[in-house]
């Protein structure tokens, strides 16, 4: 898999998409940051770029009603669906507290029911049927319908406990980040499978992404992930999950080493029930750059 950047122009989006499936991934994953809109990149790539299924990794909740992102979504689909191959995996979550209430104002009060609603309402949405909903936080009467479209995948970043649950009851699957391998063999999967299992759902799909570099230079690596991923230290739901793995922060969680080194930590994410890997390529030089890759070529 491959991970988009979210800074730079469009052109440099879908080139970087366009080198995505050159090196054989099979999904291209744009973040939702504080650069360009995802969906509406996405959009735009998948008239340019076919055959590789595009994520978002993942979109906010809280600034966006369940209505709108279905339309947004379903519309982002049908402009992919035109190429008649992959789709759209539509990859949400709730955010920070921080962004949330110190940024957007909005309030952050109780994120387990606003997930359960969000999702009740969006899920039907996205399958073309009308929505009679009514919730503490959402009151929905009504229905969306794009032409040429078809229900995207729907992957929620859920991290807790109580988030997987709902995750697993409701929809197809979770997309993570700052998730090492223990918490995910011990927390994230058998929790999202029971969640499924006992809702009647297919087995989850499970994303997990990690950065990754195959270089010589092992501690120089992880230092290196631990400065440029620094942020992710400083947010209580990411930090939770590293103290969680036994890990000291970012640099401790990323997937470094030789070829042979990478491959088999990269092995080991699948044998515990990992789908998909979303490799976040953090590479110093060209040489790592090239070397990092060709395993990510062989691997997909």
């Amino acid at each position: 898999m491959s991970n988009a950047i979210n800074a730079g122009t469009i052109d440099d989006v879908v080139a970087e998409a366009t080198a995505a499936r050159r090196i054989g991934a099979h999904t291209f994953w744009s973040s939702q940051i504080f650069g360009h809109d995802a969906l509406t990149v996405l959009a735009i790539v998948g008239r340019e770029v076919p055959g590789i299924e595009l994520g978002t990794a993942v979109v906010p909740t809280y600034p966006r009603h369940p209505m709108m992102l279905a339309q947004q979504a379903l519309s982002t689909q049908a402009a992919i669906n035109s190429r008649g191959d992959a789709g759209l995996c539509l990859g949400i979550g709730l955010s920070h507290k921080i962004v949330v209430e110190s940024m957007w104002g909005l309030s952050y009060d109780k994120p387990v029911r606003h997930l359960k609603e969000y999702l009740s309402v969006l899920m039907p949405l996205l399958e073309g049927k009308p929505v009679s909903f009514a919730g503490e936080e959402f009151r929905v009467n009504g229905g969306v319908s794009v032409p040429g479209s078809s229900r995207p995948s729907v992957l929620v970043a859920a991290l807790g406990p109580q988030m997987l649950r709902v995750t697993g009851a409701l929809a197809d699957g979770t997309s993570t980040w700052c998730v090492g391998p223990k918490t995910l063999a011990e927390l994230t999967i058998p929790t999202l499978r029971q969640a499924a299992a006992d809702a009647g759902r297919p087995e989850p799909r499970v994303a997990v992404a990690l950065p990754v570099c195959v270089t010589d230079d092992v501690a120089g690596a992880r230092a290196r992930a631990a400065q440029v991923f620094a942020v992710y230290d400083t947010l209580p739901s990411y930090k939770t999950m590293m103290n969680r793995e036994g890990v000291d922060g970012p640099g401790g969680l990323a997937i470094v080493g030789t070829e042979a080194e990478v491959r088999d930590q990269i092995a080991e994410l699948a044998s515990i029930g990992v789908t998909d890997f979303n490799a976040g390529v953090f590479a110093a030089n060209p040489d790592e750059v090239a070397r990092t890759n060709s395993v990510l070529r062989e691997l997909a």
